[in-house]
């Protein structure tokens, strides 16, 4: 009797810790990032606010931009309210991680090594890594760098580009960081460096809206594209947005965006019919 009660008592211990162990892999498994954003009808974008044209201040100090627009109609869409949320962009990453924010959506480029930590959405939108200078600058080719002061974006894909290039970069006599790009085009403008290493669809606005006489070189570092990064495991979130990004493909409404602040619609959405 003795034994039978032993045996009992240890199946019943045992079914217990096996309920309890499959309760815990539901709730780690289980992808409420979706529900949670619908529930509390807002969804929380980080982004670096001095991104033009992606994401940036006007002359009203109103966040804008061609990202801000397009997730403002997703939002929309969605029936949620867009909470426009500026970050470090140095410490990007750690604001995903830690819950601050729900995405990085303002000109997030698609990176291999970005990839083993983020879950991006399929690529909305290519860009590459250009050189700018002002327009009297002798230099024409990178090889022109060679002991000459650049400069770039901390935390940025340019500052990437550039690390993944080391021979071009030990030919520079100086890398200047900056908190952003448009101080480095400052710099630039007032002769503190010879050029600015930067992702042409920034470039381009600048040069367009700016009217300073800047030069895009025509070689560079790099072809990319932009994604939105969403945390490992919000699968449901990154699906909702992306279908409703290529909706928004579908219906006209992304290629109406993208030519308000392209001139063209050069978005790559309708490509892309799968998540990553």
């Amino acid at each position: 009797m003795k034994k039978f009660t032993i045996i009992y008592v240890c199946a019943v211990l045992i079914a217990a810790f096996m309920l309890v162990s499959c309760k815990k892999t539901d709730k780690v498994t289980t992808d409420e990032s979706l529900k949670k954003v619908l529930d509390e009808k807002r969804f929380v974008l980080g982004m670096d606010d001095s991104f033009p044209p992606m994401g940036f201040r006007d002359a009203q100090n109103n966040i804008v931009g061609y990202d801000i627009d397009l997730a403002t109609e997703v939002c929309r869409r969605l029936n949620v309210e867009l909470i426009k949320q500026p970050i470090d962009w140095n410490a990007k990453e750690e604001e995903l991680n830690t819950g601050e924010i729900d995405c990085i959506w303002n000109g997030f480029t698609i990176t291999e090594d970005r990839r083993k930590a983020i879950l991006y959405t399929q690529p909305y939108l290519r860009n590459a890594q250009v050189v700018v200078v002002n327009g009297a600058s002798p230099v024409q080719t990178l090889l022109d760098l060679s002991g000459k002061t650049v400069g770039t974006q901390k935390g940025s894909s340019s500052l990437d580009a550039i690390e993944k290039h080391p021979e071009f970069k030990k030919t520079l006599k100086d890398l200047v960081q900056f908190n952003d790009f448009l101080a480095a085009l400052m710099d630039l403008k007032s002769g503190g460096l010879d050029a600015v290493i930067i992702d042409v669809v920034i470039a381009q606005y600048n040069i367009t809206q700016s009217g300073e006489g800047f030069r895009i070189l025509g070689e560079n570092l790099g072809d990319e594209e932009f994604g939105i990064g969403f945390r490992k495991g919000d699968k449901a979130l990154e699906e909702k947005v992306w279908s409703t990004l290529l909706d928004m493909a579908k219906d006209g409404t992304a290629a109406r965006i993208t030519e308000k602040w392209f001139g063209s619609d050069i978005s790559v959405i309708e490509t892309n019919s799968k998540s990553l």
